[in-house]
């Protein structure tokens, strides 16, 4: 786990904080309250830390001058003569110079008393904030800034999650944490003197023109230059291999030469990144016990901070030097291992075990022997064996059984920053990515980028483009099969688009909030009623086709959480006169946004120790280039996989096997339903008193209905149970942790969320 944090504050506040050696030297003595385990990267009045197991490439600080200086941190591909260039841009004001660079990272620019840290586009690397001691404190998590603080939890924003994931009316720019704010993607945080202000420095366009758009060639050419790009910088950043041996065969997990291994996994001194966990002191603040009613932990090591016993073992095996990707079969995961295996050979800087100019990209597929996925698995898995029939690529294929189904250990794994439906899969995720590189690639993202929303039919009838409307209607006719109804879908289709696109954002907000007080007429862990079947195409399209939605889970919640949520829905359309956004532009920013929270998750919920996830499609410069795209181009059937077949195209690989680019959903559905049936018991038991039941938010025997149901094969969404899982696992983990992040003589008393669960709203 990575993270950095700082803080700025008046005159006033950061006097007791200056050492006697001056204010801004790293080498003074130190505040009195820093984070643990940290790296100090430049100090008071307003100090940065990196705390975590960064890798000696990923942080970088350039100077312009004695007042102005830079901090990138994460992969970056800009020369240091690039970064000062920004710099310099960002110290006149042009913040989004310090996002325009390939690659992911997060910017921090110091200018004289200002201070701004840049967030990305998509989300998957955020900023968060928090008021404290007369100023404020940042950083790229949030239970560090809800430690500094000790905040309380929000039962109301996580209502809000639970049943409005990807509707940021609902969310607004909360977290978890009470009194710990996120900064939107597309903004930058701005700092001067303890006052914080919330900057866009993306361009916007206008509701009632629709802004200009670049001829489809061009706007493809671009998207393939982004991605080559992006994937080129992570082939010429240094290799890094973990050494693997002596050190851990007796069980301690200390190296020899004074270091230790922290509890993420990552060597160094004391004087580098600490021997204790990212999140909190040694004694397993990160979340290695055990929360009540989880059960013993599979084998506590005897190291500082040791957790599962795949922690300990991971001492002695991990991922494999080198760049790796996923194969799946699918059209993201293959784009990315072709041009990764088809690019020139790149030098790397060998620290460790360093691969050079040549290497073979390692290829890894999952093959899930447990549920059934049916043709669509099979026929991914030969698409697989075809791509990696490349002299460049070497093949793994990762088989597993029932242990790797979703909801298996989930007694097993570290603490999130948010609750988030990988939480539920990640022992599933954690097996296949364990199998590949020091540096892997995935292809998450490529469906929100590329992809249509649905929504964007409306906004093609607010521009009276009613024509491009006839082929993404028709193939959602013919998605269903032939049916009585696939005669209507066509117009039914048209009408929501129409109806949306001429509903007011404040109507919108108004309606979904009226709804969520409506009466449920259901049965709410029965089959969904309606005449097509649940979760179809057709289904999801017409329910996308709105200003805002419910997400899958809400048919679970309590009426007091729902009232919780319908009145931040109100609150919102109070606040819309401003909107400048069409609703399909909004609704996939939304839907982008929330993908790429759940990646986050993701990469903390399975982290594999010295691994670094990489996924190109999240990257600014891939995201710009994917909104450049026409969108008459992006609502035609088939659009993601003919996008990416002219990017390889252009890259000079042409011949993909048959069916390359075919959608794939039944296997993950199957899995899912394959992975409740095999953990229905430790399901049952965690639902038996959950804590989510005590703060209001679901009943307890609906649940467990609900688990039931669908073990025994009723067509509910299965996402919604997932997110529900993960929040009681995310609850239970949270209140389990002991310490805080921090320490000084005036490093805060608790940790956050010392008191447990708050009791049920109230309205």
């Amino acid at each position: 786990m990575r993270w950095l944090v700082g803080w700025s504050r008046s005159a006033a506040g950061t006097g007791a904080q200056t050492g006697p050696d001056g204010p801004d030297r790293p080498d003074s003595p130190g505040p009195l309250v820093e984070p643990v385990g940290a790296r100090l990267l430049w100090g008071e009045p307003a100090p940065l830390w990196a705390v975590g197991d960064w890798r000696p490439d990923e942080v970088r600080v350039v100077h312009a001058d004695a007042d102005t200086r830079l901090a990138v941190l994460g992969r970056c591909g800009a020369s240091d003569d690039a970064l000062r260039s920004g710099l310099l841009a960002a110290r006149g004001g042009a913040l989004r110079h310090l996002t325009a660079w390939p690659g992911s990272y997060t910017a921090v620019a110091r200018v004289g008393r200002r201070l701004t840290v840049a967030g990305d586009l998509a989300g998957a690397r955020p900023v968060f904030h928090a008021a404290w001691s007369g100023g404020t404190a940042y950083a790229t998590a949030a239970l560090p800034l809800a430690d500094l603080v000790e905040a309380e939890l929000d039962i109301g924003y996580l209502a809000a999650l639970l049943a409005c994931p990807d509707s940021p009316e609902a969310l607004g720019d909360g977290t978890p944490y009470t009194g710990v704010r996120r900064v939107p993607p597309g903004h930058a945080l701005v700092l001067r003197d303890g006052a914080r202000d919330i900057t866009g420095y993306e361009p916007t366009s206008s509701l009632a023109v629709a802004a200009p758009q670049l001829d489809a060639r061009r706007a493809v050419e671009g998207v393939r230059e982004a991605m080559v790009e992006a994937v080129r910088t992570r082939l010429a950043a240094p290799r890094h291999a973990l050494v693997y041996g002596e050190y851990g065969e007796h069980g301690d997990g200390h190296p020899p030469g004074g270091g230790a291994y922290d509890s993420n996994g990552a060597y160094g001194s004391s004087s580098a990144y600490g021997s204790s966990s990212a999140y909190g002191s040694s004694d397993g603040a990160y979340g290695h016990e055990r929360a009540p009613g989880m059960g013993p932990a599979p084998g506590t090591g005897s190291a500082p901070g040791a957790g599962p016993a795949h922690r300990r073992t991971a001492y002695r095996r991990g991922p494999a030097p080198g760049v790796g990707a996923d194969l799946s079969g699918g059209s993201a995961s293959g784009t990315l291992a072709l041009l990764a295996a088809g690019l020139p050979g790149l030098p790397g800087t060998p620290l460790g075990f360093g691969t050079g100019t040549g290497e073979r990209l390692l290829a890894v597929t999952f093959n899930d022997l447990a549920s059934d996925g049916g043709r669509t698995r099979e026929s991914e898995l030969e698409r697989a064996r075809a791509i990696a029939a490349n002299p460049r690529l070497r093949h793994v294929i990762v088989a597993a059984g029932t242990e790797a189904l979703p909801y298996a250990e989930l007694y097993d794994g570290p603490l999130t920053d948010e609750p988030g439906p990988a939480i539920a899969s990640a022992a599933r995720h954690r097996r296949r990515l364990a199998a590949g590189g020091a540096d892997h690639l995935v292809g998450h993202g490529a469906r929100q980028v590329l992809d249509a929303h649905p929504a964007r039919l409306a906004d093609l009838l607010m521009d009276r483009r009613r024509r491009h409307l006839l082929k993404p209607v028709s193939a959602l006719a013919r998605a269903d099969g032939p049916s009585a109804h696939s005669l209507f879908v066509p117009f039914t289709v048209y009408r929501a688009a129409r109806r949306l696109a001429r509903t007011s954002y404040r109507e919108g907000l108004e309606g979904a909030a009226a709804e969520l007080l409506a009466p449920r007429a259901y049965d709410p862990y029965g089959p969904v009623p309606g005449g097509r079947a649940a979760g179809g195409p057709v289904d999801a399209s017409l329910a996308a086709l709105t200003w805002c939605r419910t997400g899958p889970a809400a048919r679970w919640l309590t009426g007091e959480a729902l009232a919780e949520v319908s009145v931040r829905l109100q609150s919102a359309a109070v606040r819309a006169n401003g909107l400048t956004q069409r609703p399909g532009e909004r609704r996939a920013a939304a839907a982008l946004s929330r993908h790429a929270a759940d990646h986050r998750v993701l990469e903390q919920a399975a982290e594999v120790r010295g691994q670094r996830l990489h996924a190109p499609f999240l990257d600014n410069q891939v995201v710009r280039a994917c909104r450049a795209l026409p969108e008459a181009l992006r609502v035609q059937p088939g659009a993601r996989a003919s996008v990416l077949r002219s990017v390889l195209a252009g890259a000079g690989i042409r011949e993909l096997p048959p069916g390359w680019g075919a959608p794939s959903h039944a296997a993950h559905a199957a899995a899912g339903r394959a992975g409740i049936g095999a953990s229905l018991g430790p399901l049952q038991d965690l639902f038996a008193t959950p804590l989510l039941a005590d703060a209001g938010l679901v009943d307890a025997g609906v649940v467990r209905g609900a688990l039931h149901a669908a073990a025994s094969g009723v067509p509910l969404p299965l996402d919604g149970l997932a997110e529900l899982v993960s929040a009681e696992v995310w609850l239970r983990r949270l209140l389990a942790r002991r310490g805080t992040c921090w320490t000084g003589p005036a490093a805060p008393r608790r940790r956050a969320v010392a008191g447990g669960v708050p009791p049920r709203p109230s309205l």
